[in-house]
């Protein structure tokens, strides 16, 4: 019969391979998700605070957003926003993000009375709202502990079940469409830039589809080294001429070069060739918006 002693020696004689590790334990995940979310709403508030810059002037709202108690809130809900999409995304129940979108306002509540009565200034506002915010999420991890020390996956390109709700319909599809995001959040300093990108940039958008479809060696296929290169020049040559002309035109020439790689980007993300799909979805958004960007700022 074996020990006590002896149970506990061959326990910690084990393989240190079958031992669990950090990134496979509970406090591993955990800390995994309070990261996660945390760059979710980075991301909530850059993308969305670009929306309300463009947005707000145009409902004449800009005065009213300049205050401080205002600014404040909106910051929170944008930010409650990227977190709020994440953990749909990532699996997490109704509940769960209540009480995160709550952790996250709280603070910002809680210090609109000093701001009011004079006692705490605009920035200490935005300040103490932030530093706040991050022990008040903590504190919501810990009181659901078991399911934020548990891994969350969902497939992103699964197709939900035929008898699956409009909301997992919805979720199913915005995850699909993570490329597009990650473009729009890439873009967000282009939305309201009064400057346009040099027209030597028009030879590196065609330069990438050579050096990418190179490295996964798809030129090799009959027609298509031809075709690269054949747009290559084009390129070459447009971003010669409007580099060459100035003014005006050149930033017709230049947005002209951005929309029609977009339609390049179109026939790549159909065709699903030379470079995957994620980069040519991606790639359709960012030269869209940069395109119509400088068409708008021409306007």
């Amino acid at each position: 019969m074996d020990t006590k002693a002896d149970i506990t020696a061959a326990d910690t004689s084990r393989p240190p391979s079958t031992r669990p590790s950090f990134r496979t334990s509970g406090r591993w995940h955990f800390a995994w998700h309070f990261a996660e979310m945390v760059i979710a709403m980075i991301a909530g508030m850059l993308l969305f605070g670009q929306v309300w810059a463009v947005v707000s002037p145009l409902l004449g709202w800009s005065d009213a957003l300049a205050r401080a108690d205002l600014a404040a809130m909106v910051m929170a809900t944008d930010m409650t926003l990227g977190m709020a999409i994440w953990m749909r995304v990532r699996g997490h129940d109704w509940p769960s993000i209540a009480e995160m979108g709550a952790a996250m306002f709280v603070p910002f509540l809680v210090l609109l009375v000093p701001f009011w009565t004079g006692a705490l200034s605009g920035d200490g506002l935005m300040i103490g709202g932030h530093l706040l915010m991050l022990p008040a999420m903590l504190v919501a991890m810990l009181l659901r502990r078991k399911e934020y020390s548990r891994p969350h996956r969902r497939p992103a390109c699964a197709a939900p079940p035929a008898d699956a709700g409009a909301g997992r319909r919805i979720t199913a599809w915005l995850v699909h469409r993570w490329p597009s995001w990650l473009a729009l959040v890439i873009t967000i300093d282009s939305w309201g830039s009064s400057s346009a990108p040099p027209a030597w940039i028009l030879v590196i958008l065609a330069g990438a589809y050579l050096v990418i479809g190179a490295a996964r060696k798809h030129l090799r296929e009959p027609g298509v080294l031809a075709l690269q290169l054949g747009v290559f020049a084009a390129y070459v040559a447009l971003a010669a001429v409007a580099m060459s002309v100035g003014g005006n035109l050149s930033l017709y020439l230049v947005a002209a070069g951005w929309l029609a790689h977009a339609g390049w980007d179109i026939i790549h993300y159909r065709a699903d060739k030379v470079v995957p799909r994620a980069y040519a979805e991606a790639c359709i958004v960012i030269d869209t918006i940069i395109g119509l960007t400088i068409l708008l700022m021409l306007w």
